[in-house]
């Protein structure tokens, strides 16, 4: 059981607080739109609205959320930006996988010490072992 000191104090930003607003046409995705508010919960005109798509992709290893920024002021600007939206984030999906790939190949396998190494190399060479063969 944790004590009372470990758990952190979590408070929410009462200068930066936004109404989260939801568009979707339940088939190709979502549209967050976060509008600013005051601590009264009404309108801030002095921040700009901010608006994020959302969709899923269908991949052989399952499906993979996409989630991205949508430039534009009002909603008819956001729809319009959804596609070339969902185009970016796939192709930074993909470059994320090519780059992840690329990491897990070009890392060094280093064999164990003693784990066969034919001659010149660190442990015993063959015949080394302790183990006698007649």
């Amino acid at each position: 059981m944790a004590a009372p000191n470990d758990v952190p104090e979590v408070q929410l930003d009462s200068d930066n607080l936004y109404r989260e607003e939801l568009f979707t046409d339940r088939r190709a995705g979502t549209i967050r739109r976060l509008t600013p508010v005051t601590r009264d919960g009404s309108p801030d005109p002095s921040r700009a609205v901010q608006f994020s798509g959302q969709t899923q992709l269908l991949t052989p290893a399952g499906i993979l959320p996409l989630s991205f920024e949508l430039p534009g002021t009002t909603l008819t600007e956001a729809l319009a930006n959804f596609s070339e939206g969902v185009r970016m984030a796939i192709e930074q999906a993909i470059d994320e996988a090519r780059e992840m790939r690329r990491e897990a190949a070009s890392r060094i396998v280093v064999p164990d010490v003693g784990a066969g190494a034919l001659g010149g190399g660190p442990g015993p060479g063959p015949g080394g072992g302790k183990i006698k063969f007649p």
